[in-house]
């Protein structure tokens, strides 16, 4: 028989504890916790829901069997994906509210390789919103089936009874099992709920993809376990009110991590962009001062950027630093970096700097574009827009080697820049022979001869 116990959860990592603490240990937050009542049942009822018992076996006697892959219709979310969705994977997909992840899947729904049925399962929005989206992004739907619905228990036995190949679950924040006493959308709602839908899919083989909501902070809300418990995890960025999307992987059981996948909003939806390199270097015109072109990686992909800085004279005391796409305190050690071993005062200046796109970039090899729009900006000092520049830069202004340089410069040159300039020891490792000129520096004053 059923009973119910009490337990005191962490509404913002879903630390429990048997008792209410002031400050959660685990993420140190404060009046964090709260009581939920959670009903256990018996051994024997556990065992008859999973099954068969299952018994140890030798890991060379186990059957491998290749996982069969659905196109989805999109190369750019085939890319991040690994080659397509996997037959009865788990994915789970996050962003802000309004970035677009309602109409990418809807749109995955009508594109996929599937013949067969898919559940769309929603619980924030009717069966009316649904198909006046559909019928605005032009998609056909005739596989697939609406359930509006938030219950677990009737969720699973609705899945029971149509037996798709695909289900859709938006979003998963909404969704509640009766087993839990607590509202839907809290951390032990999304985890029990997450949990059920794992089995049922691992156990019938079911594709599954999961929208979940995200925090002010940009991560998926309920605990990190949750991330943990799918196969594949998914974030939809960009900025809202920018044409724009970045689809970034950065959990893939069956592919490369930190993939990403480049979509622009449009009237009819979300269209993929092939050539991104070329989409965010479109808009450059003329050659203005603060403006330089960087080469980052994004997984495996090499993307051409626009990095702009504006340096300006402070009016008050204390200098202002504004970094939109980047590290802010990358910028400020970047920048006491240029006034040591430049000889360029920039305590008296304001600094600015954004990345074009509304793409946010963390890799090292940024560091030498940051120092040369800086230095540019504040000098008034063009930079040639037939130049793109790669490298780290280190404390002592030295430019520190990158990895995969072939394949940016490969990436420059398709896009008919004439000069790159590199770090030296890259230069001297390089085997093959550009119709780009490659310039290889030692430390900033160098790269600033060449650039300026």
């Amino acid at each position: 028989m059923a009973k119910a116990t009490s337990i005191f959860v962490c509404n913002q990592c879903g630390y429990e504890s048997p008792k209410w603490l002031g400050k959660c240990p685990a993420c140190n937050e404060w009046n964090s916790f709260y009581e939920e009542k959670i009903l256990k049942t018996s051994n024997n009822s556990l065992s008859s829901k999973t099954g068969e018992k299952t018994k140890p076996i030798k890991l060379k006697d186990v059957e491998v069997e290749n996982g069969n892959r659905f196109k989805t219709g999109f190369e750019e979310l085939d890319r991040v994906l690994g080659g397509g969705l996997v037959e009865g994977s788990l994915v789970l997909l996050g962003g802000d509210p309004g970035i677009g992840k309602s109409t990418l899947i809807l749109q995955l729904c009508d594109k996929i390789e599937i013949n067969e049925k898919i559940l769309y399962i929603s619980g924030e929005e009717s069966g009316t919103q649904i198909k006046l989206r559909a019928d605005r992004l032009g998609v056909n739907g005739d596989n697939i089936i609406f359930l509006g619905e938030t219950s677990m228990e009737l969720i699973e036995e609705a899945i029971e009874n149509t037996t798709p190949k695909l289900v859709i679950i938006d979003s998963i924040q909404t969704m509640f099992s009766e087993q839990i006493s607590s509202a839907p959308g809290s951390v032990s709602q999304v985890r029990e709920c997450t949990a059920k839908i794992m089995q049922m899919c691992k156990k019938k083989n079911i594709t599954t993809v999961i929208i979940g909501h995200v925090t002010k902070e940009g991560a998926i809300a309920g605990p990190r376990v949750l991330e943990h418990m799918v196969d594949t995890v998914l974030y939809l960025e960009g900025e809202r009110f920018l044409s724009y999307r970045i689809l970034r992987g950065v959990k893939n059981r069956f592919g490369a991590t930190n993939e990403i996948g480049v979509f622009e909003m449009r009237e009819k939806g979300l269209e993929q962009v092939e050539n991104p390199s070329s989409a965010l270097i479109s808009d450059r015109i003329g050659e203005p001062s603060g403006s330089v072109i960087i080469v980052a990686l994004e997984g495996t992909r090499p993307i051409l950027i626009e990095l702009q800085a504006l340096v300006t004279q402070t009016i008050y005391g204390m200098p202002r630093r504004t970094a939109n796409g980047i590290d802010f305190n990358r910028l400020n050690l970047l920048m006491a970096v240029i006034e040591k071993n430049a000889g360029i005062l920039l305590s008296n200046s304001d600094a600015y700097i954004n990345i074009v796109g509304g793409i946010r970039l963390n890799e090292p090899a940024i560091d030498l574009g940051i120092v040369l729009s800086v230095i540019s900006s504040f000098k008034n000092i063009p930079i040639s827009k037939e130049v793109v520049v790669i490298g780290e830069v280190g404390l002592t202004g030295e430019i520190r080697n990158v990895n995969m340089i072939e394949s940016r410069i490969k990436e420059a040159q398709k896009m008919g820049f004439k000069k790159c300039i590199i770090p030296y020891n890259n230069k001297q490792k390089l085997n093959e022979k550009y119709s780009i000129e490659v310039v290889g520096v030692k430390n900033i004053n160098e790269a600033i001869k060449e650039a300026l």
